[in-house]
């Protein structure tokens, strides 16, 4: 905190490694400062995770993701109070950054589904987390929905689900995990989430690729970091995807 800090900005769950904010010290630190927070809750969804009803003044989505759900629109969305929102709506006026009516529509068809999809989501997470932490070739898994992650009792007390994203490392080095990702079926690779498809991505290679290695290294980054995105596939045929993809390399 600075003499100048207005607001506190955060994300929860984080990308990659899905930490999870304890909103009851961030709530109390801002207030004690008199400074405005601001919470991307993308990864977890409404459904999940209530930001504002914990005390967070604005909350960010990424409405191209899970409100959407189909990986067909691109738009985002800031909520809060009247007073917060009044002058975003001004300069919103102002830069036109206004979705056309049929991404208009699209959001509307995405959140339809949204808690069916959540549960799919939440269920096939933790089903994946679960056997992938359990496997001998997979180095380590973060997910708030397991016990081993540093923020699972945070997560617990927050969350009402603990979503569709699994960030893990094989055990190996880059070459490995690719050799692995290669040998999937069900997800796509690409670098983004939230849909009914399942995605996956080598995160040195997307989304870190303009990091030299020793950057990457510096925010645990590594070669063999793997992030997937799980769609809303049946769960034994994503986890007989994983098995016999594991067991080819």
């Amino acid at each position: 905190m600075q003499p100048n800090t207005k607001l506190i900005f955060s994300e929860s769950p984080t990308n990659p490694f899905m930490h999870c904010l304890d909103f009851e010290r961030l709530v109390e630190i801002a207030k004690r400062h008199n400074v405005k927070t601001m919470v991307d809750t993308t990864f977890a969804t409404p459904m999940n995770l209530r930001a504002l009803d914990l005390g967070v003044d604005l909350v960010i989505h990424s409405i191209t993701k899970y409100l959407g759900g189909h990986n067909d629109v691109m738009a985002g969305a800031i909520v809060g109070s009247y007073d917060l929102t009044t002058p975003l709506r001004q300069a919103q006026g102002l830069f036109g950054s206004i979705v056309d009516p049929h991404a208009a529509y699209l959001m509307l068809r995405g959140i339809k589904t949204l808690a069916l999809r959540v549960e799919r989501h939440n269920a096939n997470g933790l089903a994946v987390a679960q056997f992938l932490e359990a496997h001998p070739k997979v180095r380590r898994v973060w997910y708030p929905g397991l016990p081993s992650h540093p923020d699972h009792a945070v997560a617990k007390a927050t969350m009402q689900g603990f979503g569709g994203v699994v960030t893990f490392e094989i055990d190996g080095d880059g070459e490995r995990a690719h050799r692995f990702i290669d040998a999937l079926t069900v997800p796509n690779l690409g670098p983004s989430l939230g849909g009914v498809e399942s995605m996956i991505s080598p995160l040195a290679l997307m989304g870190f690729a303009d990091l030299d290695p020793a950057e990457r290294a510096a925010l645990g980054i590594s070669d063999e970091l793997v992030r997937f995105c799980i769609g809303i596939e049946d769960t034994d045929d994503l986890i007989a995807d994983l098995s016999q993809a594991l067991d080819q390399i």
